[in-house]
């Protein structure tokens, strides 16, 4: 999904390598981006932004989880902040609310809370868990801003991730956020092993009433330890 990827080691002695080359490319990164008169912008400031497009959408389309000859059809109904999943077969119903400091799931169906342990679930047998769809690593504190690379011909700011506490399957995230749109392009996702675990990537969009949305996105997870992937999973949404 990335030319450039680092790789993460469980030993101690690597991941403080590794966290000592990262902050000698920020270093460098900001100096060079001085000289030529261009601000860096924080990792707090990037993901900021990138709440404040997700929150402006208002939407009302199909769309379906597709995984091999697993079919998912759902109903995204956007107003906002608020974000509605509809799931039928059976009935399912998430709403999600991206608040200022946090983003919160809540089961609609039925009279349960939504459980925390229900967010390492994976939705409907796909390579989606209920934590993706929650989009957790949004309000992570701990950030990074890696540089920029290119996704698709989309010149993207690259961040590096990390959850403020062990209740993530995810213990290192990487992300890749559009620099004109504040759109999100890319995601990895690594386990608590430093393994990479899983890759979301937009494969098109799709310009709906005037504005660019999502059309295709694809999800990969990756068999432990390997870099063969496990299953993949398509996120598509239908005008």
């Amino acid at each position: 999904m990335t030319n450039v990827r680092c790789r993460l080691s469980g030993s101690f002695g690597f991941r403080h390598s590794f966290v000592i080359r990262a902050s000698s490319f920020v270093i460098s990164l900001a100096f060079v981006l001085s000289l030529r008169g261009d601000p860096v912008p924080s990792a707090k400031d990037i993901l900021d932004s990138v709440r404040m497009v997700e929150t402006q959408q208002h939407l009302d389309l199909d769309g379906q989880l597709r995984q091999n000859q697993i079919v998912v059809p759902f109903h995204l109904a956007q107003d906002g902040p608020l974000i509605r999943y509809s799931f039928s077969n059976p009935e399912e119903v998430l709403e999600l609310r991206l608040g200022e400091k946090s983003s919160r799931l809540d089961l609609v169906t039925g009279s349960e809370k939504f459980a925390a342990s229900k967010f390492a679930q994976k939705v409907r047998g796909t390579a989606v868990t209920y934590e993706d769809l929650a989009m957790k690593f949004l309000y992570w504190p701990d950030g990074t801003v890696l540089g920029e690379e290119n996704v698709r011909t989309r010149r993207c700011w690259k961040l590096h991730l990390r959850p403020p506490s062990r209740d993530s399957q995810y213990s290192n995230v990487f992300l890749w956020v559009d620099q004109a749109s504040g759109a999100l392009m890319r995601m990895e996702g690594y386990d608590w092993n430093g393994r990479l675990a899983k890759r979301f990537e937009v494969v098109s969009a799709q310009k709906i009433e005037g504005r660019w949305f999502l059309k295709q996105m694809r999800i990969e997870e990756l068999q432990a330890g390997t870099n063969e992937v496990q299953a993949r999973t398509y996120l598509e949404i239908k005008k």
